[in-house]
C-alpha cells in the first residue's frame, strides 16, 4: 500500500479534526453534544428537560452469516452506540444500498429479521430508503441512524468521566474479532484449535453487542451517583476505545492490563490470526467510568444479568497521561493507527475461505 493511500476503516484523527470538525453545517443552541472524536451520539435539547440522543453506523451484512445472524448483528452495532447515551434507542432511519444481484426473496427474508430484532429492542422503524445500484457490495450496504428520547439530566458521553473514576470492561478483548472468525471460519478454527475452542469463538458471536451491558450499568445511577460514562470498544479494540475515552474527557488514564478479561477462545483465535487483542476490533465489550462508591454494585448487577465485568484501572488527571500496567512496569497506552483486524479478514478471506467453510452455514 503506497503512504499516500489512507487505511481501511474510521478515518484518522486529523483528518477529522481538520476536515470534518470545523464544517458541521449551522450550530443551534439546543444541540448539546455534536459531533466529537470518540463519542458515538449526538444529543439535542428538546426542551421540557428531555433530550434527543442520535447515532449513525453503517448497516453491516455478511450473508456468510445467514440472514437472521446478519440482521441480528447489523442491529445490535446500532443500538449498541445508543444505549452507550445510557438511553436506549426507540426509533431506526434506515438507508439500503443493496448489490443488483440481491434477489427479492433474500431481500425479504433480511428485511423480517431486521424488523424481528428491532420490534424485539423496542425500535420502531420510521423512515429509509431501499435500492439497488451498481457499485454497491456486502458487507456495507447503507447506513441508519438510531434516535433515543430521555430525560436531560440521565444522558451520557464519554466527555463526562472525571479523576478519580473507576474504569470497569466488561466481557474482555477481541469479542467481536473472536465472533466473526468463529462464524466464518469454522472448520479453520476445528482444525487449527480444536472443536471446543472453535465452538466458543462461534458462540461468541452473540455477544456482540452492549444494549444490555449499558442499560445494566446506568441501573446504579448516572453521573455523580453511578455512571459517568460509557464507550464501546469497537474499531481499534480497548485501546482505542480507552485512548478515546481519555481524549474525549481530556483526562489520563491508568490500567491495570492483567485485570482485563481476555477469554481462551480470544487469546487463541487472536494468535493464530497474529493479531493484538487489545488492539482489535471488539463490539460487545464496554468500557463504563463511574464513581468510586459505585463501582462493585456496578460488576455486581452485570453479573446478575451474566455478563462478565473486570475493575481495570482510574480515571486520572491529565497530565499523569494514558498509561497501563504490565509486569510491574508501566507503559504508555497508545491506540493503533489501523485495526489490525480487517487487513486479518481479508487475508483470511482471500486465502482460507475454501478451507473454512461448514458450520457457518448450519
Amino acid at each position: 500500500m503506497s503512504p499516500d493511500t489512507p487505511s481501511a476503516g474510521k478515518v484518522s484523527r486529523s483528518v477529522f479534526d481538520k476536515v470534518i470538525l470545523p464544517h458541521l453545517g449551522r450550530r443551534p443552541a439546543e444541540v448539546l453534544v455534536p459531533p466529537q472524536n470518540g463519542v458515538d451520539v449526538g444529543v439535542v435539547n428538546l426542551g421540557h428537560d428531555r433530550v434527543m440522543i442520535t447515532t449513525t453506523d453503517p448497516v453491516f451484512v455478511y450473508p456468510e452469516y445467514g440472514w437472521e445472524r446478519a440482521a441480528w448483528f447489523a442491529i445490535h452495532i446500532l443500538a449498541s452506540d445508543a444505549a452507550t447515551s445510557g438511553i436506549a434507542a426507540q426509533y431506526m432511519a434506515i438507508d439500503l444500498n443493496l448489490p443488483p444481484m440481491m434477489p427479492d426473496d433474500d431481500f425479504a427474508v433480511l428485511w423480517q429479521a431486521l424488523h424481528a430484532e428491532c420490534d424485539k429492542l423496542g425500535i420502531a422503524i420510521v423512515s429509509g430508503h431501499t435500492g439497488r445500484y451498481e457499485g454497491c457490495a456486502f458487507p456495507m450496504i447503507g447506513g441508519a441512524t438510531m434516535i433515543g428520547i430521555g430525560s436531560k439530566d440521565r444522558y451520557l458521553t464519554p466527555a463526562m468521566a472525571q479523576p478519580g473514576d473507576r474504569i470497569i470492561i466488561t466481557k474482555g478483548a477481541a469479542i467481536e474479532t473472536t465472533g466473526l472468525f468463529g462464524v466464518t471460519y469454522p472448520k479453520l478454527l476445528v482444525q487449527k484449535l480444536g472443536q471446543q475452542v472453535a465452538e466458543e469463538a462461534e458462540a461468541m458471536f452473540w455477544q456482540m453487542s452492549v444494549v444490555d451491558d449499558a442499560l445494566t450499568a446506568v441501573s446504579v445511577g448516572v453521573r455523580q451517583d453511578g455512571v459517568t460514562s460509557m464507550h464501546d470498544a469497537t474499531e481499534r479494540g480497548i485501546w482505542g476505545a480507552l485512548v478515546e475515552v481519555a481524549q474525549a474527557s481530556g483526562n489520563g488514564i491508568m490500567i491495570d492490563k492483567a485485570a482485563i478479561i481476555l477469554p481462551d477462545a480470544s487469546q487463541r483465535v487472536c494468535e493464530l490470526f497474529r493479531i493484538d487483542p487489545y488492539c482489535t476490533s471488539s463490539e460487545g465489550t464496554l468500557i463504563i467510568t463511574c464513581r468510586p462508591h459505585k463501582a462493585a454494585e456496578v460488576v455486581r448487577r452485570l453479573a446478575g444479568q451474566g455478563i462478565a465485568s473486570s475493575d481495570v484501572g482510574e480515571i486520572v488527571a491529565q497530565d499523569s497521561g494514558i498509561k497501563y500496567r504490565d509486569g510491574g512496569r508501566e507503559f504508555d497506552l497508545v491506540a493503533p493507527e489501523v485495526d489490525p483486524f480487517w487487513e486479518a479478514f481479508q487475508r483470511a478471506d482471500k486465502g482460507l475461505k475454501p478451507l473454512a467453510r461448514g458450520l457457518s452455514a448450519m
